[in-house]
């Protein structure tokens, strides 16, 4: 119901709760049902039809819910039985060590690795007659989110304040102000100093609403510093430098980067086009869930349920090039937030409102939503608007990046370039995907050519392998250093000398490109015999030998490393095994 209503999960708030019930609903199916798909997506079309009296938007929103949950399920249970039997190892070590709490840390690796709620961890532990030490667990997450916060933590010393007064922002109508500074401090991060300025009067654009904050310059009347930077903090808007001026005090001229703020704006406008576009083609269930607005491109995280299909992009791109050719006027307009919601308006996500709030609509039937970021004066100043990346960030939560404007002429011209390049690579071929077709095919015939002569050059070194068969207490030993072209060569081989051995122990190496691979193969009745494991063999004799790693089963097992000099020495030690 809540998903129909247009919440979905997540990792905080509402969002959240719908989470913690679906895992544990899941981890119910999977332990006491025995249950190893998604389960509860298809119980959604029968509830929507028993609801369909009392709640037609459930069935109206059936599809969309049903694939929420699905993928809600298949995210938990790709780590589900891992975290099952983590759990297990921690039951057990806390009934073995006397307690009947599981500890905190432990809880908190659970959740942080495996996606385990607190609450589902809780309800396995009275399963146990265990208890959560949730205490500790508080500790756990407090810690983790102290170290995030530390590893962006700025070093301020106290403003030194030259003049007081009110910081006016003035950058909707004008780029350049003149202007006094009312305080500065230093900062310090990671060891390296910077400056912090607040004028009397910005035209500035502090970083807000996913858009980054203007660059410029402060010109002073015996000096100009560069402005890399601007924020607002405590609705103070900072000014980000990296050098002090000799004499803070004098007048100055604000100059904001008037290329960077167009193509800033550019792609904010175009944000809002694609919000609106989304919604139209894909349903009115995205949402904006995080966005970054610059001058080289635009990221917008939303809410949805799966990728985006290529078709599916193409229609947005065309409804938001649509737009553009109409040349549509972007009003802005200041109205009380009760006005704006009667209007229709959306609010962007992160973003906190006053009683007044600023309204941008792109065509009232098309897009309105409320935005205190810097916009082009119509749509046709966009020019062209181009998807150029679709992408997961968490369950539910997708990510488009998009160029528009020149970004989008320059991300074109590229890939046109690239093209030709491609096609003077295929000495001007008309038709280059044909031409790289063709390629494809002749590279694919002349692989199975390369792997009829692989198998007929290891035919006969196996033969002369099997001639150099020699019994070791009963038991067919095969140990040779020996020439393949490849690691997986050398895996078919000892598969291969497998075949043609009874009770055997082969053990095979190779120098590959300057480097050690190595294979083993045990028989079964020589593993059972002689307690011989070639899983255990390749990580505690072979891996140390070649300064590498690998694995396998008891009776088949690989390696690979960068110290090519003890091959001989791995023949030997394994050798030395059954004398």
């Amino acid at each position: 119901f809540t998903i129909a209503d247009g919440q979905l999960p997540s990792n905080t708030g509402a969002g959240y709760v719908i989470r913690r019930i679906l895992r544990r609903a899941v981890r119910y199916y999977y332990s006491y049902l025995d249950y190893k798909q998604p389960l509860l997506f298809q119980l959604m079309p029968v509830l929507a039809e028993q609801f369909r009296e009392v709640f037609p938007e459930l069935h109206k929103q059936s599809d969309l819910v049903s694939r929420v949950v699905k993928e809600e399920e298949e995210s938990f249970l790709r780590t589900l039985d891992k975290g099952l039997r983590k759990i297990d190892d921690i039951i057990a070590d806390t009934k073995k060590s006397g307690t009947r709490v599981i500890n905190g840390k432990a809880a908190f690796e659970l959740y942080d690795t495996y996606g385990f709620p607190i609450d589902l961890t809780r309800l396995i532990g009275m399963e146990n007659t265990l208890e959560v030490d949730e205490a500790a667990f508080e500790k756990e997450m407090k810690q983790q989110k102290d170290r995030s916060r530390a590893a962006t933590a700025l070093d301020t010393e106290d403003w030194v304040v030259l003049k007081e007064g009110v910081n006016r922002f003035i950058g909707y109508d004008m780029l350049e102000a003149e202007a006094s500074v009312m305080k500065y401090r230093k900062v310090k991060s990671k060891g390296k100093e910077s400056f912090q300025l607040v004028l009397d009067v910005t035209p500035f654009y502090a970083e807000s609403g996913g858009q980054v904050g203007d660059t410029g310059e402060l010109i002073f009347p015996t000096e100009s510093i560069q402005i890399i930077d601007t924020k607002k903090e405590n609705d103070l808007i900072i000014h980000f430098a990296e050098v002090l001026p000799s004499d803070p005090s004098a007048a100055v001229l604000a100059k904001v980067d008037v290329v960077k703020r167009v193509h800033t704006a550019v792609h904010h406008s175009a944000t809002h086009l694609l919000h609106a576009a989304m919604r139209t083609i894909l349903g009115t269930h995205v949402a904006q869930k995080g966005s970054l607005v610059n001058e080289e491109h635009l990221r917008f995280d939303f809410s949805h349920f799966a990728k985006v299909s290529d078709e599916e992009i193409k229609a947005i791109e065309k409804l938001v090039n649509e737009k553009i050719r109409q040349n549509i006027e972007v009003v802005i307009r200041e109205m009380s937030k009760d006005e704006a919601v009667d209007l229709g308006a959306m609010a962007l996500f992160g973003e906190k409102y006053g009683d007044r709030v600023r309204v941008v609509i792109m065509d009232p039937e098309f897009s309105i939503e409320l935005c205190g970021g810097t916009h082009i004066g119509s749509t046709g100043q966009l020019g062209f608007f181009k998807i150029t990346h679709e992408s997961a960030v968490a369950a539910g939560v997708r990510r488009i990046e998009a160029v528009s404007g020149q970004a989008a002429l320059d991300y074109v011209d590229a890939h046109i370039d690239q093209l030709n390049q491609v096609k003077l690579s295929l000495k001007n071929a008309k038709d280059p995907l044909k031409a790289i077709e063709k390629l494809q095919e002749e590279k694919a015939t002349l692989e199975k050519h390369l792997e009829m002569m692989e198998a007929r050059q290891l035919v006969g070194i196996r033969n002369e392998l099997l001639m150099k068969d020699e019994i070791i207490d009963q038991v067919s030993f095969v140990g040779q250093v020996t020439e393949v072209g490849s690691p997986d060569a050398l895996k078919k081989l000892c598969i291969d000398l497998k075949h043609h051995l009874n009770d055997h122990v082969i053990v095979l190496g190779s120098n590959i490109g300057g480097k050690p691979f190595v294979a083993i193969g045990i028989a079964e009745t020589v593993a059972a015999a002689k307690g011989l494991d070639a899983g255990k063999i390749i990580k505690e004799i072979v891996a140390p030998l070649i300064k590498g790693g690998g694995g396998g089963q008891k009776t088949l097992a690989t390696a690979g490393g960068q110290d090519a000099a003890n091959l001989t020495m791995v023949i030997e030690s394994v050798r030395a095994l059954l004398q």
